[in-house]
């Protein structure tokens, strides 16, 4: 069985979980009610692993790098990423890195851009269960009318990143 090395970090809009293992970040994600068990179990069934809160070099690298994010200094990132999800769900992930900082996309755009024009729904849904929330900015999506729907920290959260990157 393999350890996920877990640190929380406290943003400037919220407490964060992150996670690595084998020296990838698996978790970067809110500490919300309901949505820690699912992506606990989530990411432990995929990867076979326990957690174990200690401090690994990769989650050190993040906390920097989300430190310089927060403070306007950071505009990417270059953690090395272990996508624990569906083959389909991976595909939304790597397309999410994409989009770059300041600016957002719809559902339907992102659903466009991995080739599934009718698969807004199961992009939608895709984009709700990334575990690696900022790094994999799933914030940068939004309804086709603009409007700031669904974000798993909260719209309070995904509001102040938008405002933060100026894409609001």
């Amino acid at each position: 069985m393999k350890t996920i090395q877990i640190q929380y970090y406290q943003s400037p809009c919220g407490e964060l979980i992150l996670g690595s293992v084998e020296e990838k970040l698996c978790m970067c994600d809110w500490v919300a009610k309901g949505r820690r068990e699912v992506i606990d179990s989530r990411l432990q069934q995929r990867l076979c692993a326990t957690y174990e809160e200690s401090l690994s070099p990769v989650v050190a690298k993040t906390i920097t790098q989300l430190d310089e994010y927060f403070d306007g200094e950071r505009t990417t990132f270059d953690i090395p990423l272990l996508f624990a999800g569906t083959a389909f769900r991976q595909r939304v992930w790597e397309e999410l890195v994409r989009i770059p900082y300041g600016v957002t996309i719809s559902y339907a755009a992102l659903a466009q851009r991995i080739d599934h024009p009718t698969a807004v729904r199961a992009v939608a849904n895709a984009n709700g269960a990334n575990p690696i929330s900022i790094l994999v900015p799933c914030h940068r999506v939004i309804g086709s009318d603009h409007s700031l729907t669904g974000y798993g920290g909260g719209l309070d959260k995904k509001e102040f990143l938008l405002r933060l990157e100026k894409a609001l």
